[in-house]
């Protein structure tokens, strides 16, 4: 969990600060305000800086997507029928597969007992419940309409595991191929090569530049496969540590986008996700710049975020959004031209959902085709590995005959 650091007053105005655990700045301000303590600086970071490994976060595994549609289904149709919350809650917390859905539910229904509302008791375990999940609760409870929230959380959440499944499915076969690739590369390293090298150092022959390399190569995999594995993992490491600053994660993400053959498919399911959430939080009445944020947070991709977060911001400071869209750079001209088209007639949210599904189908067919895109790589890849393995290989065994016809 997060640590903050504190500076407030008390209500005699003495100074006060210190270190406070919670998973928002929100839950900060409002622990000092029951302790009668006003806020005035809040920052995060309560270790002075130093850099530490959060071993429990890394070897917990993410809450499945499938849990929380199971989630809004059963809490729709509960509510729906008009049982009372906390007996719903109740049930089910003990009926969850999901262990760790199963503990924040559990929580939630002992601050509910409180007297919490439902979107603040989840706002409190944010590694479950997402601040798009939670504000959509948040507007459904001030509305009355806590079952339709639930109902669009549960499409939402049903579209992305669809996604997600479409994209697992079209990776299987580019995976499995350089999996295979890798491990052939490493026996014939390991296993095969050095037996050739045995032969050829007994006939004494002079090696070809490819059967050197072949040889060279082996050679550092059967003496430093040990400093190889242990780079390996040090690099994951030093990526993962990368990735999670801010600029490291931003370079890569737009990186991401910018990958070759998988690149535009990576920007289609991205414009196609911020367009779904976008309209899905407009229609159910949260404002706009804070729909602008929710949106840019789900997308999970921090270079798009930073670009609609500098739109918000714009907007915010009396600009339109179609103009705000078009500087961002991040959009292509179809969800520009919606965005105009809806601006104009006040259905921005219609036209997004539009937007949405036309990139769905892009997405889909993209996927189909993915497969029919990776091959001719995979095959010049694995041919170069067979035709650099077959010359080293038999460039010097010619050689060897013609010694000993000679």
């Amino acid at each position: 969990m997060p640590t903050f650091n504190y500076q407030g007053r008390h209500a005699d105005g003495s100074a006060t600060s210190g270190v406070i655990d919670a998973p928002t700045q929100e839950v900060v301000v409002e622990q000092l305000m029951n302790k009668g303590i006003i806020p005035i600086s809040i920052q995060l970071g309560g270790q002075g800086g130093r850099f530490r490994i959060d071993i429990k976060a890394l070897l917990t595994p993410a809450l499945p997507l499938e849990a929380l549609v199971i989630f809004c289904r059963q809490l729709y149709s509960l509510t729906k029928a008009g049982v009372p919350l906390l007996r719903s809650m109740k049930g089910l917390s003990q009926n969850s597969t999901s262990k760790q859905l199963q503990e924040a539910l559990q929580d939630v229904t002992q601050e509910l007992t409180n007297g919490r509302s439902l979107s603040s008791s989840m706002q409190m375990f944010p590694k479950v419940f997402s601040p798009l999940f939670v504000s959509m609760i948040h507007v459904g409870e001030n509305t009355g309409r806590l079952d339709q929230a639930l109902l669009q959380l549960a499409h939402y959440y049903e579209q992305e595991v669809e996604t997600r499944k479409r994209i697992k499915t079209a990776m299987r076969y580019p995976t499995f191929v350089i999996s295979f690739v890798l491990v052939a590369l490493f026996i014939l390293n390991v296993k095969v090569i050095p037996q050739f090298s045995s032969m050829f150092a007994r006939f004494g022959v002079d090696l070809p530049l490819p059967t050197k390399i072949l040889i060279t190569t082996s050679e550092f995999f059967v003496n430093y496969w040990l400093m190889m594995v242990v780079v390996i993992v040090a690099g994951l490491f030093g990526f993962k540590a990368w990735i999670n600053t801010a600029a490291g994660r931003e370079k890569w993400d737009k990186f991401r986008l910018r990958m070759p053959v998988v690149g535009e498919l990576v920007n289609r399911a991205q414009l196609s996700r911020f367009s779904r959430t976008f309209a899905l939080m407009l229609k159910a009445g949260v404002p706009l710049n804070q729909s602008l944020a929710l949106s840019a947070e789900a997308l999970g991709n921090k270079y798009l975020e930073n670009r609609l977060l500098e739109m918000k911001a714009s907007i915010e400071a009396g600009g339109t959004i179609s103009s705000t869209a078009i500087n961002s750079g991040v959009f292509t001209p179809l969800v520009i031209q919606m965005i105009s088209v809806g601006e104009e007639t006040g259905r921005i949210d219609e036209l997004l959902l539009e937007v949405s599904d036309f990139y769905d189908r892009e997405v889909d067919y993209d996927l189909k085709t993915l497969t029919a895109r990776i091959e001719p790589i995979l095959l010049v890849i694995v041919a170069a590995m067979v035709l650099i393995l077959a010359l080293g290989i038999f460039l010097p065994m010619w050689g060897m005959l013609d010694a000993i016809k000679g």
